[in-house]
């Protein structure tokens, strides 16, 4: 059964596996924790990206963010990060979403799928009219993935498409 699991720590061996083996920069998606050990995980990463949630003691540009795991079954396949409000410098960068998924689970309709169940919970979250994304438009994949959960391009830079979801 396909489900997202809130970042959590029952989880956390299948979590650090996942966030330590993306890489630093791909498609977009930022990772800062590539390699890091589980022992920093533990202590550091998780942590930290628990109190994203609902932070204290952040900078007033901060974002409170969720993340969000995408499993079949026993099998993690991806994750979802939802930004819960954006400030002037997100509605034309990241956006709300962003998500991945490993390498060996993508073209198998994962990211489609996960896509509609973090829209879902976006909805319930996003304060804003429309749920905000960017894709680089070398991204083919991921753009079909937005556009088939009722994305529409609201925008373009250089190189990125500015994809808006109606709530």
């Amino acid at each position: 059964m396909l489900e997202l699991r809130k970042l959590n720590i029952k989880d956390a061996k299948a979590q650090w596996e996942y966030v330590t083996a993306m890489p630093a920069d791909e498609n977009g998606v930022s990772n800062s924790h590539e390699g890091v050990s589980f022992e920093d995980y533990m202590d550091k990463v998780l942590p930290e990206h628990l109190m994203y949630e609902n932070p204290v003691n952040m900078p007033d540009w901060f974002v409170p963010e969720t993340f969000y795991y995408l499993w079949d079954d026993e099998v993690l396949v991806g994750e979802f990060r939802i930004r819960h409000h954006l400030t002037d410098a997100l509605r034309t960068g990241a956006g709300h979403i962003c998500y991945s998924i490993k390498k060996e689970y993508r073209g198998k309709g994962y990211g489609t799928r996960g896509m509609a169940l973090i829209l879902d919970l976006a909805r319930e979250i996003v304060p804003e009219e429309e749920i905000y994304l960017r894709v680089l438009k070398s991204n083919i994949p991921s753009f079909k993935v937005i556009t088939k959960n009722g994305a529409y391009v609201a925008g373009e830079d250089e190189t990125h498409y500015l994809l808006r979801v109606r709530k």
